[in-house]
């Protein structure tokens, strides 16, 4: 089998399965005429059909450069086309660009660097063209058109973050691919609103026998319900998706009826006293399933039951759809800039989770915010970064930083009363500066905005913790930490380790400080809370060792500046966790030597 480099061009249809349901010969015709058009464009860039496939084709060049330029010959080509056609009649190509190494068995290419190309394929604009950083960078300056930074993206099956850049028709010609500065840049007046996804639930099927429809019917309206307590997204109502109930109808026809970004279906089962609830969020335009998960109950109390199954399929699937979120491409048509596409390619960066990526993300939310001051959401995740930078190491709590936290998370609530993720944030803030009521009183304000929020019911156990209730406030956090959640806003470890430790747990504060650790190996917190528990539990050498570890990564760290960010209200648990950071070893205080003069030494 014959390997060589080659530059992969995957192509496909947007809305084929529509319009094959509205005239399946018309489109099939329309879509043969089109590539007979485009066909000698691929010839003489020296490309070769590979296959076609049933809503669009795989092309490999030799050239990078070539790729690039038929993709976007082609693609222009097509908008000249589709200009005098109705838009019911209208094809635009999707375009997805990489290079790499391919496996060649007689005409057909494989391997990783084909596939990069197929899902880059789902994220370029219809009509547009979306390139990995690694060919955008190989092909340098010889392009005659500019490509947009669209950031990193997290892809199915694909182990590495891959960097996108993308072009749409009409876009500004350049020398070459470039970020978009601020002045090149205008901002658009549409609402933020309209940029959010929306999602449709439909009604989960009942596997059992007839009389129990009533329960998977309940569980769809009540998780309608749950996730249209979130502002980040917007819901369809039960008559949006209700109709389609029983009716063997594509997912993708479905979306496209009802405007749907997301779609989440499922399933109820019953077997004697137990329930199993399967569930998947999926992308209908790609047919991506973004996420899926099972979920047995025993009967019991069903209010009580149905309730608790609400809460973890609310829990989970919220957390995913911010993360397929931040990874989505733009859905504007404009090529203006907006606050928006700031907030989400912010968030992008935020999920991967660096000191590098997360500094990144501060600069874009606080762009966000500049062209849009409204931008409740920015706020609160600028907000939320911040604080967690300062507890994670990466950021110093400076009275000027923590009083910008608090600034954002004012505002943040003020511009946006109904959200509880921005009411969270302000709990946070309060109970960190040791504002102990103000803090309770946000937190509770948050979990009766949206009951079923985890995050809500993790944020009130950290205001129990700071208030000295730690048995409430490991409740709280355990109860956080099993919705099986992975949202890097939440670090339910951490703190569940502070709570066990001022429980003379240490084991167990032990176990959640490891917990954290294996998600960021550097969090300052959790390796000092381990050094501690281990002081406390007599193992000397152990926690020597975890104190090199400490300070090898925060060398200026002393037990005093290190207690300077704790307003715990009770004084024993600010002594108690001082006592064991010193016991493990951790300077108390840097002490600056001065050489004494002869005359103060004689008279000493």
């Amino acid at each position: 089998m014959e390997r060589r480099l080659a530059a992969i061009v995957c192509a496909d249809v947007a809305g084929y399965s529509r319009m094959m349901g509205a005239d399946e010969a018309g489109t099939h015709a329309t879509f043969k005429a089109h590539r007979s058009a485009i066909y000698p464009i691929i010839l003489n860039h020296g490309g070769r059909l590979v296959k076609n496939t049933g809503d669009g084709f795989l092309l490999e060049f030799p050239s990078i450069v070539g790729a690039i330029e038929a993709a976007v010959a082609m693609q222009m080509v097509m908008a000249e086309r589709n200009e005098h056609l109705p838009a019911d009649r209208s094809m635009q190509f999707r375009m997805g660009i990489h290079m790499g190494d391919v496996m060649a068995d007689e005409d057909e290419v494989f391997g990783d660097d084909v596939n990069i190309a197929v899902r880059l394929e789902s994220v370029a604009a219809p009509g547009g063209v979306a390139v990995s950083g690694k060919a955008c960078h190989e092909a340098g300056k010889r392009l005659s058109v500019s490509f947009v930074d669209a950031g990193p993206y997290r892809f199915k099956n694909i182990e590495e973050p891959i960097h996108v850049w993308t072009w749409q028709p009409g876009s500004t010609d350049a020398a070459g691919p470039a970020r978009k500065t601020g002045s090149e840049t205008s901002v658009t007046n549409l609402p933020a609103q309209y940029r959010t996804a929306i999602v449709g639930v439909l009604p989960f099927a009942n596997l059992s026998e007839s009389g129990d429809e009533y329960f998977s019917d309940g569980l769809t309206e009540d998780l309608i319900h749950a996730l249209s307590l979130q502002s980040f997204y917007r819901v369809l109502s039960r008559n949006s998706t209700f109709p389609f109930k029983g009716k063997n109808v594509s997912t993708r026809l479905i979306a496209r009826e009802i405007d749907a970004t997301y779609l989440i279906q499922g399933s109820v089962r019953r077997a004697a006293s137990k329930i199993r609830v399967t569930a998947e969020l999926i992308a209908p335009e790609t047919g991506e399933q973004l996420w899926t998960g099972r979920f047995d109950r025993d009967m019991g109390d069903l209010f009580a039951m149905q309730d608790e199954l609400t809460t973890s399929l609310s829990a989970a699937i919220a957390a995913e759809i911010y993360r397929a979120e931040a990874s989505a491409p733009p859905r504007s048509s404009s090529n203006d800039i907006t606050a928006w596409d700031r907030f989400l390619k912010g968030l992008s960066y935020y999920y991967l989770q660096t000191k590098d990526d997360v500094e990144t993300s501060i600069g874009l939310f606080k762009e966000a915010i500049t062209l849009d001051p409204t931008l409740s959401i920015a706020r609160a995740y600028l907000a939320t970064v911040q604080a967690q930078g300062i507890q994670l190491g990466w950021i110093k709590g400076t009275r000027v930083v923590w009083d910008s936290v608090m600034s954002l998370a004012e505002s943040s609530v003020r511009l946006d009363p109904r959200s509880s993720f921005a009411f969270q944030i302000l709990a946070y803030v309060h109970s960190a500066e040791g504002h102990y009521e103000a803090a309770m009183d946000a937190a509770k304000r948050a979990v009766s905005l949206n009951p079923y929020d985890m995050g809500a019911r993790g944020v009130l156990g950290v205001c129990h913790l700071v208030s000295g209730e730690h048995r409430h406030a490991i409740e709280l956090f355990t109860m956080a930490a099993q919705s099986g959640s992975n949202d890097p806003r939440y670090q339910w470890a951490a703190v569940n380790a502070f709570s066990h430790y001022l429980l003379g747990q240490y084991d167990a504060s032990l176990s959640w400080a490891r917990e954290q650790l294996y998600v960021n190996p550097n969090h300052l917190q959790a390796l000092a809370i381990r050094a501690a528990a281990l002081a406390q539990l007599g193992r000397t050498a152990e926690a020597v060792s975890a104190t090199e570890i400490l300070l090898s990564n925060y060398p200026s760290l002393t037990v005093d500046r290190h207690l300077r960010n704790f307003h715990w209200k009770v004084p024993a648990d600010v002594a108690h966790y001082r006592d064991g950071l010193v016991k493990a070893g951790v300077p108390f205080s840097r002490l600056t030597l001065v050489e004494s003069s002869p005359k103060l030494a004689a008279d000493s």
